[in-house]
């Protein structure tokens, strides 16, 4: 009995220290959807090049095996290249093999929004970043099944990667919580 008790307690901490980061990283400073805003068109417009701004305003999508961040697995995170919202960590990162940046998830589902996706002839879920709207690519459910299932597809033309080393100079220093 006295095992089974040892057992019981050591799942209960488990499960308390789980929610109780998955609490943490809700309350972040740098997941507030207040913080950031979506620059007018002409701004974005500017600031983006054509293959971004493509990409992130008219859906379109990078030719496979070209983006930068394919082949990348630097510890850091990624961001939304319009408004610096984050939306993906390195932690989640894997190589699908698909020729586009894979993740099993985002750094937090609310910072994603999905919409059914017909274009093509296909049935798709596309992926947009939660204030920008930006269209960052699609998420299926054929990712490894150790990591939960999912694969975020996601065009490296949306994205802005963040060094963790540079997260504090960046202003997304609570986020370091991730890598812990």
């Amino acid at each position: 009995m006295k095992i089974f008790n040892t057992v019981i307690l050591a799942l209960a901490c488990t499960c308390f220290s789980a929610a109780a980061l998955e609490d943490n990283v809700m309350n972040l400073e740098s997941l507030d959807a207040g913080k950031y805003q979506k620059p007018a068109d002409d701004y974005i417009k500017r600031s983006l090049n054509e293959l971004q701004y493509e990409v992130t305003q008219n859906a379109a999508t990078e030719r496979a095996f070209t983006g930068e961040y394919d082949k990348h697995f630097q510890k850091g995170i990624y961001v939304d290249v319009v408004t610096g919202e984050p939306l993906f960590s390195s932690t989640d990162k894997f190589d699908s093999g698909c020729g586009w940046p894979a993740f099993s998830k985002p750094i937090d589902k609310s910072l994603i929004k999905e919409n059914t996706d017909l274009s093509f002839g296909m049935v798709r879920t596309e992926v947009k970043s939660r204030v920008g709207s930006s269209h960052l690519g699609h998420v299926f459910n054929d990712g490894p099944k150790e990591l939960g299932g999912m694969r975020y597809c996601i065009n490296s033309a949306a994205l802005r990667f963040i060094p963790y080393e540079d997260l504090e100079k960046e202003g997304y220093g609570d986020l370091k919580v991730l890598f812990e």
